[in-house]
């Protein structure tokens, strides 16, 4: 084990976060919160979305291609095809969670050492803003959504764009995300990939790839 963290420590010189499920707490949350209350089987909504999951509204709002009155109607379309009807206007509203303050200080100390940030979001582009959020997003270095850009995770061109805008290769490149889906192409380009399930096992995971504390 050694052995493998100061190859890692000696190659990576890049970490590459998601957001929502990584520096914030997952939406999946919310989304199960709103199914337990409105008597909607637990997971439907994620359901709804892993179903035709490169041209469903999810996919089409993260890219841009829809306006939000029109994820409204298409996405409540698809959940009443699966059995459930949900406003996509409710999904919007579930998808901004509590910032893990102990993963902004990780985030922090991966600066404060020198690697190159960059964040990588699929998100919708939106007139709000929340201020805690800005002020974190400020700290990387770098920053790729998925609104902007046209493309999303996990298409293999969102990261060769992230890459081209961090100055770095792949295989420099550590990448924290709560999705598999979208840790398997990251990782297919030579990334090393950490899947988060929580804070705690995420900043572990980390601190043995870069060999240095976090917390």
């Amino acid at each position: 084990m050694r052995g493998f963290i100061v190859e890692c420590a000696a190659v990576i010189t890049a970490v590459f976060w998601d957001f929502g499920g990584v520096i914030l707490s997952s939406p999946f949350e919310a989304f199960n919160a709103y199914e337990r209350a409105n008597g909607i089987p637990i997971d439907h909504i994620r359901t709804v979305n892993a179903t035709d999951p490169d041209d469903n509204a999810w996919a089409k709002i993260e890219r841009r291609e829809v306006s939000h009155e029109e994820f409204d109607t298409l996405f409540a379309a698809e959940s009443e095809a699966l059995g459930h009807r949900v406003p996509g206007r409710d999904v919007i509203g579930m998808l901004y969670g509590t910032v893990r303050p102990e993963m902004v200080t990780a985030l922090d100390r991966v600066i404060e050492a020198g690697y190159v940030t960059a964040c990588l979001t699929n998100n919708f582009a939106t007139d709000g803003h929340r201020d805690e959020i800005d002020a974190i997003m400020t700290r990387f270095g770098h920053v790729v959504e998925s609104s902007k850009v046209g493309v999303r995770k996990p298409e293999t061109e969102f990261y060769e764009i992230a890459c081209r805008a961090a100055g770095v290769e792949p295989h420099q490149v550590v990448f924290l995300d709560d999705l598999g889906i979208n840790l398997k192409p990251a990782k297919a380009m030579g990334m090393t990939t950490i899947k988060v399930l929580s804070a705690d096992q995420a900043i572990t995971d980390l601190e043995a790839v870069l060999a240095i504390s976090l917390r």
